[in-house]
């Protein structure tokens, strides 16, 4: 699929993965990228895009991905500007870490991982990623059908693709039960969608980072970082977010990769 003249939409696009594959499909030739953030940062994003492209093709978006109708505006109001969205890149995440059972050591008392810690990590973390690679998929289909077109063929170029944002940490990790669960559902998610988007020309991909340098890596704090990352990495230093980026521009344009791409500079889950 060529990004050069498509459209865009990118959640969590304020920093980290999202700020960078914003940036990267912009300068790929995108006319069109939205950012959607829950911070004002990401108006300074959208002006920092076009003033290295020159020309006003990103626009930032401030608010609650996992808000339905604030979901569908920023579909119209990407619509309404630079056309529909055929690339969808659900970056925006949180981490609520924490071990699942602990004994309180004065107490003796076995406290489990709040369940409303848990729902809201897969809130943020699984189920807004999902709506949005679904509104993505559903624009292209009502947009076939309105130019009379119905099943996609292969003489066509493909019409859309979405590259879902899982974690090393699917492979389970310390600490991590909600997050850990959250990016290995996109696995089936991402399996299931490749089924039944293909009907419009849709593909959908998960990419798997490993730590990779961005705010919420950081707030792990560098003896943990120096400790437990660093020293289980071939790189033995923190991924580039560009160097994500890329990859999943990789994903995006090249039709012929579907599944999964571990991009984890060597980095497991220790026992």
């Amino acid at each position: 699929m060529n990004i050069t003249d498509r459209v865009a939409i990118v959640t969590g696009g304020g920093s980290g993965i999202g700020k960078a594959a914003a940036e990267e499909l912009a300068a790929r030739g995108a006319k069109g990228v939205v950012l959607v953030d829950l911070s004002e940062s990401v108006h300074e994003v959208a002006k920092t895009i076009n003033d290295a492209i020159g020309a006003k093709v990103a626009e930032g978006i401030v608010g609650d991905v996992t808000c339905e109708k604030f979901r569908k505006q920023c579909f119209d109001q990407a619509t309404e500007k630079y056309g529909v969205p055929r690339i969808c890149v659900p970056a925006a995440g949180i981490t609520r870490d924490a071990i699942s059972v602990k004994v309180d050591k004065e107490t003796g008392v076995a406290n489990v991982y709040p369940r409303e810690t848990f729902e809201l990590v897969i809130n943020v973390n699984l189920i807004a990623p999902v709506y949005w690679a679904l509104e993505t998929v559903a624009r292209i289909a009502q947009e076939r059908k309105q130019s009379g077109l119905g099943r996609w063929s292969p003489e066509e170029e493909m019409q859309g693709a979405i590259v879902l944002i899982g974690s090393v940490s699917s492979q389970g990790n310390k600490g991590q039960i909600s997050y850990a669960a959250a990016k290995a559902g996109l696995e089936g998610v991402a399996s299931t969608l490749n089924k039944e988007a293909m009907f419009y020309g849709v593909r959908c991909a998960v990419i798997h980072p490993g730590f990779t340098d961005t705010p919420m890596v950081r707030a792990m704090g560098e003896d943990v970082i120096q400790e437990h990352v660093l020293p289980y990495t071939q790189l033995k230093r923190l991924i580039r977010p560009k160097e994500i980026a890329d990859a999943i521009c990789f994903l995006v344009s090249n039709s012929a990769v579907s599944g999964e791409l571990w991009a984890d500079a060597g980095w497991h889950p220790q026992a």
